[in-house]
């Protein structure tokens, strides 16, 4: 039987609601890619973090991951995150620069507002081209805050996951 990971990223709390969900339906093992210095999560500085996820991303940097992520135990490794301009977060960046995915299984997911997966799943697969990336699950942002249990539990079953 495979061990699966569910590693995500989330400011709003939108990705960890649908992380949550894969978790609780996979029997998976959670954790959050935390940055060194956290963003600001209040919603009324919205354009704050706009400006500065621009920054981070038109400076292509990589901001400093937190705690360490064991991925040497598991097969299956969901990856999610937000879209920030049309991308994941550098963050994101910063997680398959640091850690070899090689031999693994990679199911992306995200959350986004229009954007779908804005092209990150094969982004994903051009960084990491020794493991096998799977059809990711776009979600968007306010149908992860209503609730994704029936399209997380659609999405794993056409992936034979559950």
């Amino acid at each position: 039987m495979s061990k699966n990971l569910v590693l995500y990223f989330s400011v709003y709390g939108t990705a960890k609601a649908v992380a949550e969900e894969i978790a609780k339906q996979t029997g998976a093992d959670i954790q959050e890619i935390m940055p060194v210095l956290s963003y600001d999560s209040n919603r009324a500085n919205y354009n704050s973090l706009a400006a500065f996820a621009k920054k981070e991303h038109d400076e292509d940097m990589r901001p400093a991951i937190k705690d360490k992520i064991n991925i040497e135990n598991y097969d299956n490794i969901f990856i999610g995150y937000p879209m920030w301009w049309y991308t994941f977060p550098m963050i994101i960046y910063t997680l398959f620069d640091k850690y070899d995915f090689s031999g693994k299984t990679i199911i992306p997911f995200n959350t986004h507002m229009g954007s779908g997966d804005g092209g990150t799943y094969k982004t994903i697969a051009k960084l990491e081209p020794n493991a096998k990336v799977l059809k990711g699950l776009p979600v968007e942002m306010s149908a992860a805050e209503r609730g994704s249990e029936k399209t997380v539990s659609k999405w794993l079953e056409s992936l034979e996951i559950i």
